[in-house]
């Protein structure tokens, strides 16, 4: 029989990752600063995957780094083994950043953004307080009525 791979053995591939939660944001009506979204985690699971380096080159300048850095502080708590240390600030705005940056911090990068799957809890909106449930790895974004 042909081999499963780890992520078809135990995670399905579409996983509520904190590179997902970078994108996401509170469109309730009335709210001016629903980004970044709170993360209120009950599950997380933390599972390594290849590591890509030209890609992540790639996405680091469409990362908003501080939102990055924050949701990894807010679920540091429920990952084993320990989150790797991240810079405070990353400047991916200079002139040849992708030909100096460690590959110990790109490594470290990869594992906050890829390989740590949001399983059970919320998102919260800074501006409102509206939760937005994770469940099964899934963010339910869909507005109520009086929120559109």
């Amino acid at each position: 029989p042909p081999e499963q791979t780890y992520r078809e053995a135990r995670l399905p591939l579409s996983t509520m990752r904190l590179l997902t939660h970078n994108y996401l944001t509170s469109n309730v009506k009335g709210t001016t600063k629903g980004y970044p979204l709170i993360i209120e985690a009950e599950k997380v699971e933390c599972e390594e995957s290849p590591i890509d380096r030209e890609m992540i080159i790639k996405l680091l300048p469409k990362i908003e780094y501080g939102a990055l850095l924050g949701a990894a502080k807010q679920v540091a708590s429920l990952c084993d083994p320990p989150l790797p240390d991240l810079p405070e600030e990353l400047d991916t705005a200079s002139e040849g950043w992708e030909e100096t940056i460690d590959d110990g911090i790109l490594n470290s990068l990869h594992r906050v953004m890829f390989d740590i799957h949001i399983i059970e809890g919320a998102l919260i909106c800074p501006d409102t307080g509206r939760k937005f449930p994770i469940k099964e790895s899934i963010p339910n974004m869909i507005l109520h009525e009086d929120e559109i």
